[in-house]
């Protein structure tokens, strides 16, 4: 056997005749017919196996490159267009630059005077409360909707399409049609309210009553998360509701027992994204109030825009999107 180990790999190769290096035992008396069959197809399988291994070596390179040739659109994109004015807003934080005159390294001075500025802390303690009472209302409100649509009724395509509808319309266009509507003048819902004998306040133009406004017009298009929550509802199996059913439970047993916690998931999802949109509002007040009246509607986000382009402090701006960009990474 020892001798058998030892001139393997000689006597693999040829397997006729050969000897050995000692010159003692020919090669094709160390192994049978048999064996000497089944070492060549053993040989033959290797060089086959190390044919496709290579062959298939190269397919994985040429369908790497492919693979980067049509991701670098996308790639280009991301970084001329994100990664790098996110790279430049890093170093702008650190300078004094005004756009009209070349920008002056300051340090840390963006970061002081972000402490010492009053209407920064008024600013996100705002947006917090816009927050608060957006969010809690547009997932319960978007939930309570998913699951009515879930049900086999009547009309139910048209229903779905009706209550997303709101979501794909342009930010400008909703903005200005509820500025209409939310009008102390001739607006539409003061009108509404007038018919029942109630006075309608001045929505846009008392500080008392605006992040309201914001609040009811954002609840407005809450189609996105009605069809986020109709997909996990229809996740759930419905084996679960018939063994419920079966013992007796009722709609709101079946609610509370099956559907609420199997849901958590795609609530909790719900929850972290529309905190996060939340503390993103622009449009709506840059389009139906800049901000007023009293700095009653000045987000942070508006705040970062009059910073950066009314007032040309870029630098200071900057140092807000990072402060901004990290309270989102936090989430």
């Amino acid at each position: 056997p020892a001798k058998r180990r030892n001139h393997h790999e000689e006597c693999l190769v040829p397997l006729l005749g050969k000897r050995s290096r000692d010159n003692s035992i020919p090669c094709h008396l160390l192994y049978g017919q048999e064996q000497k069959e089944a070492l060549l197809t053993t040989i033959s399988k290797g060089f086959a196996r190390g044919a496709l291994t290579r062959r298939t070596s190269r397919q994985q390179v040429i369908e790497a490159r492919y693979g980067w040739l049509f991701a670098s659109p996308w790639l280009v994109g991301f970084f001329i267009f994100t990664l790098g004015p996110m790279l430049a807003s890093a170093f702008m934080t650190f300078t004094d630059w005004t756009i009209l005159k070349p920008p002056v390294f300051i340090g840390l001075g963006n970061y002081r005077k972000l402490i010492q500025d009053p209407l920064i802390f008024h600013s996100f303690k705002l947006t917090t409360f816009y927050a608060i009472g957006y969010v809690p209302l547009n997932t319960a409100l978007g939930l309570f909707l998913a699951v009515l649509l879930n049900q086999k009724i009547s009309f139910l395509r048209f229903y779905r399409t009706a209550y997303y509808m709101p979501s794909v319309l342009s930010g400008v266009a909703v903005a200005v049609m509820w500025r209409l509507i939310l009008s102390a003048d001739f607006g539409l819902l003061n009108y509404l309210l007038s018919l029942v004998g109630i006075t309608g306040p001045a929505w846009l133009s008392d500080p008392r009553w605006v992040l309201q406004a914001f609040v009811v017009m954002a609840l407005w298009h809450f189609g996105g998360s009605v069809v986020m929550y109709l997909a996990g509802l229809q996740g759930i199996p419905t084996d679960l509701y018939e063994a419920a059913a079966v013992d007796g439970a009722n709609w709101w047993h079946k609610l509370g027992s099956i559907t609420l916690p199997l849901m958590t998931p795609v609530i909790f999802f719900q929850l972290i994204i529309g905190t996060i949109n939340a503390l993103q509002t622009f449009t709506q007040a840059f389009i139906m109030t800049k901000g007023g009246p009293m700095n009653a509607s000045l987000f942070i986000v508006l705040y970062l825009y009059q910073k950066a382009f009314e007032s040309f402090e870029m630098g200071y701006a900057s140092a807000l999107a990072v402060v901004i960009f990290l309270v989102i990474l936090a989430l």
